[in-house]
Parts: C-alpha cells; structure tokens; sequence
C-alpha cells in the first residue's frame, strides 16, 4: 500500500514538473544564455558600468537552467526504478520510496525559485530586527528572533554577518542589523517584514504571569552592486560614537562606532560591530543604500506596503505573525492563515513553511487581481 502511494506520488511529480516546464521555458532560457554570450564578445562590454549585472544574470540563469537539468535526470531516475519494481525487484522498494520523497522536494524548491522573479528576489538580503516596548521582555523577544533567523540562515547553508548590534539593557538586544548572504535570501525572506508578536508565561515575572511582547522585522536588498544610489555628500550627516556591547576592548576604546542620517528623507542607519572606523562607515552606507532603494521602489509603485509603519506603533494590531507559548501552543501567520503547533521548532529556525506559504499566498493575490 505504502509503495501504491508512492507511485501515485511520482505521478503527480511528473504533472507538477509539466507545468513547470511551462512556466520555466527552457529554450528561452538558452537563447537568453546565448545572448549575454553575444553581448559579451563585443568590444567595449567589460568596460560598462553594467557588465557585472549582466554577467551575473547569466550566471543565475545557467545555475537555474543546470537546477532544472538535475530535475529532469533525478525524474527519470524515479521513473526507472518505478519499472524495476513493477518488473520484480521489490527489493529496491525503500530506495524508491527515498529517491522519490527527495525529488519531491527538489520540485517544491524549484517552484518556489521560479515564484521568486521579481527583482532583487535573487539578492543577499539586510535584515534589521528591533525590540519593541516593554523592556526586558521585548528585548528577550528580539533576541530570541535573531537566534531564530540566523538558525534558518545555517539551515540554508547561507552565511550572515553582524553589521550592527546593540544589546538591551539587562538581558536580549535592543537592536540587530545583519547581512544574509546567499542566492535568493531576500526573496526568501521578504515576507518576513512586519510586526512579530509573543505571548509566553514570563521567566522574568517572580509571579509566573503571562505576557505579550513585540518587535519588529524589516527586510531589505542588498541593493549595492546592481543598483546606482547616488548618495551627496551634503545630504549626509555622518557622526562618530562610541560602541556599545559585545566586541572587544577596542569597541569601548575609541570612537569606531558610525552613524549616518540621510536629510532629505530623515533615514538614520548605524554600524558599530567593526573593529574599524572606516569598515563601520562602509556597512552604514550599505545599509543606508538598501534603505533608500526601498523607499524609492514604495514610491514608484504607489500601492507600498509601508515597511517603516510599525517604527512608530510596535504593538497590538499591526503584527503579521502570532507566536502563542501560553495557554496553547501555535504560530500563525495572520495573512496567509498558515499555523504550525511545533513552536519549538520554529524558534529553531524551521520556518521554511511559512515563507512557502506566503510566497504562494503572493503569486494567489497576483492571480485575484488579474482575474478582477
């Protein structure tokens, strides 16, 4: 019976993998391959601003089509061993029902690529964290945030590095900035901006009450390299400081700490987690370059979500994901509907399920609107 509805699994594969053969086009994948090649061999290419977007275009096109190459082989391979079994080999059954769970999720995740197509989805991504009010609690909520994502990040295999960080006031952080790195994180992690709200029975409550907590997540591209901000000297008010927490004697010593306001639009980024003053100014900028990218891209297309609203309100009503310790145990995402009972292991940075979900849940709303 197991294997009946492994076989009934593969063939559902295989309708999956038609339509997603659609949607992907191979062969103009190919020519756009073959066009960037072109472009290329001309005189004068490599000196244009805009060669290292094109090349690395090209590069994410080959890796997708050599995904998609992999697919179709593990797919045959399935398809193989399905005739083995049928032809009397039941010894292969476990390595059937294997080869099969595995190219499962090889299609999931290559669905969940081709959704990824907007621009900057294929980015690094900056993603700054910050605690809301209620003091040590949401300073501990933060923190438990930041361990969270970082635990998605090793899970994916990507890297992240700490641009900025300032630490509560007895225990957790105020504030995190950090740069993820790796293919595809910023559209990965896009749906993570918002409002994140916890509901637990205190460990810092004597009397064992239950509390709510707020923070807030928002999510940027990593804009620098394929995108020109032009950033005016007179437009910048840089400041040094001091550093603050954790980093060694030199961030207590000397005043490597960066902070820079951009005054037309008011935007303050700070970085403080180098040893350096000048790499501090280096990551600012970068995270400032993000900042203003966003903005822009909120203005050009009118209908923007309004990222930065929760700065002014970290509190009930505007949370997009709920995550419930007491009475009962759940995390729901309050726009999809989405709801996982294992909160542990969410807190361990198992939340790929919900990032699938509201991809899904964006390319629904895309459909709505075409249809309306």
């Amino acid at each position: 019976m197991i294997i009946e509805d492994t076989i009934n699994t593969l063939e559902n594969i295989k309708k999956t993998v038609d339509t997603l053969a659609v949607t992907f086009n191979e062969n103009r994948i190919k020519e756009e391959i073959n066009e960037i090649d072109e472009m290329a061999g001309k005189s004068g290419f490599w000196a244009e601003e805009k060669s290292k977007i094109i090349l690395k275009k090209q590069a994410n096109l080959k890796r997708s089509l050599n995904d998609w190459n992999e697919l179709k082989g593990s797919l045959e391979d399935s398809e193989v061993l399905v005739e083995l079994y049928k032809e009397g080999s039941e010894e292969i059954a476990l390595e059937l029902e294997s080869t099969i769970r595995l190219l499962k999720g090889t299609v999931d995740e290559f669905e969940l690529k081709l959704i990824l197509n907007k621009e900057n989805d294929e980015d690094d991504a900056i993603v700054t964290i910050h605690s809301g009010a209620g003091g040590t609690e949401a300073n501990d909520w933060a923190q438990m945030l930041f361990r969270m994502y970082t635990r998605w990040v090793e899970r994916k295999k990507y890297k992240y590095k700490i641009l900025d960080f300032i630490p509560g006031d007895k225990v957790g952080i105020k504030s995190v900035t950090i740069n993820v790195i790796g293919l595809y994180s910023y559209g990965y992690l896009k749906g993570e901006s918002g409002i994140h709200r916890l509901v637990r029975l205190s460990p810092f409550d004597a009397n064992n009450k239950r509390h709510t907590s707020f923070a807030s997540v928002f999510v940027y591209p990593d804009v620098e390299d394929n995108i020109d901000i032009e950033l005016n000297d007179a437009d910048l008010r840089i400041e040094t400081y001091r550093a603050s927490g954790a980093g060694g004697q030199h961030v207590n010593t000397t005043d490597s700490a960066v902070r820079i306001t951009h005054l037309p639009t008011n935007t303050v980024v700070t970085c403080q987690n180098e040893r350096s003053q000048h790499q501090n100014k280096e990551y600012a900028l970068k995270i400032l370059k993000a900042r203003l990218y966003d903005l822009e891209i909120e203005k050009r297309n009118k209908e923007k979500e309004k990222v930065e609203s929760g700065k002014s309100g970290i509190s009930w009503g505007s949370q997009i994901r709920s995550y419930v310790m007491q009475p009962y145990k759940m995390v729901k995402d309050l726009r999809t509907k989405k709801e996982i009972g294992n909160v542990e292991s969410v807190m361990d940075g198992d939340i790929d399920d919900f990032i699938r979900t509201y991809l899904h849940y964006l390319v629904g709303i895309k459909k709505n609107d075409i249809k309306n």
